[in-house]
């Protein structure tokens, strides 16, 4: 008897068996293909703006994005950017709930109805906002006539178009995790004698809350990009409703690539710093479900 008989019938050694080859390619080809993809569409491009910047030197390029007009339109944007995620925060989860827990007339066409500014072009909702809410809309007059609000061609107008375009982020990120959410916790809470207010408060809010801050995210950083639905009813005027997307365009047309591209690399800082945040916050409160678990 060989030793390697020996080996296997005594159960000191086991024959290797020949690794077969997967379906898949394998972590070595896979991870190459994503990071070339990845810096081939992403890189690269947000790369080519400090790089272009860089042009004006740290002089010139403080003194393009703090001049008076660019810090202005940082504060709209931005300002509009957080208020209308805010709100998209607040009652696009009020309208995933409504849509998962409640069964009645049309519902299906309201759930189809979230959808729709992800279909439609970004311009026509902006003129269709802005034929709505001008003073000689169906809306926009009797606002301002009635209640003194005037709503396009207002800082107003931005919110409403930037809360148009961001609430299917935050409807369709919470919505599957409430459709997850068993309901027999929330009966055992209410067995218990918790009211309606500490069982949401307990029992749905922890478990919504790292995907309602990921729909806040998504619709904040949409609404920071957004040009098409803001340009037309903003009324585009400088140091009032002049959004910074529509300033870069400005710089582009008058052949300012480096002014522009210093304007840019400013939003995306800016832009990468609160979704770190609000990264961080989706890990604490991982963390934190988990210890409660």
């Amino acid at each position: 008897m060989n030793a390697r008989a020996i080996a296997i019938g005594s159960g000191a050694a086991r024959p290797l068996r020949r690794q077969r080859p997967g379906v898949l390619p394998g972590f070595g080809l896979s991870l190459g293909y994503t990071v070339f993809y990845l810096g081939l569409l992403v890189l690269i491009p947000l790369a080519a703006l400090p790089l272009r910047s860089a042009e004006l030197g740290w002089s010139g390029f403080w003194e393009t994005v703090t001049a008076p007009r660019v810090m202005a339109s940082y504060k709209l944007t931005f300002g509009a950017a957080f208020i209308a995620a805010t709100i998209n925060a607040v009652f696009g989860s009020i309208l995933a709930w409504i849509l998962v827990r409640y069964r009645f007339p049309g519902r299906k066409v309201v759930d189809a109805l979230v959808d729709l500014p992800f279909a439609l072009p970004t311009a026509v909702a902006g003129i269709a906002l802005t034929q709505l809410y001008s003073q000689k809309g169906w809306l926009g007059g009797w606002l301002q006539d009635s209640l003194g609000i005037k709503v396009a061609y207002a800082p107003l107008g931005i919110v409403v178009a930037l809360v148009f375009i961001g609430l299917p982020f935050v409807v369709r990120t919470v919505q599957p995790v409430l459709e997850d959410l068993e309901r027999e916790l929330e009966e055992a809470a209410t067995s218990l004698g918790a009211g309606r207010a500490q069982t949401i408060w307990r029992i749905v809010v922890p478990t919504v809350l790292p995907a309602l801050l990921t729909g806040f995210a998504l619709a904040f950083a949409r609404a920071v990009g957004e040009y098409g639905s803001v340009v037309f009813i903003s009324g585009n005027m400088p140091m009032r409703t002049e959004i910074t997307p529509l300033l870069i365009m400005a710089k582009l047309e008058a052949f300012d690539y480096a002014g522009a591209a210093a304007i840019a690399t400013v939003m995306l800082g800016v832009s990468f710093v609160m979704l770190l945040i609000i990264n961080l916050l989706q890990a604490w409160q991982a963390r934190r479900n988990g210890r409660l678990a």
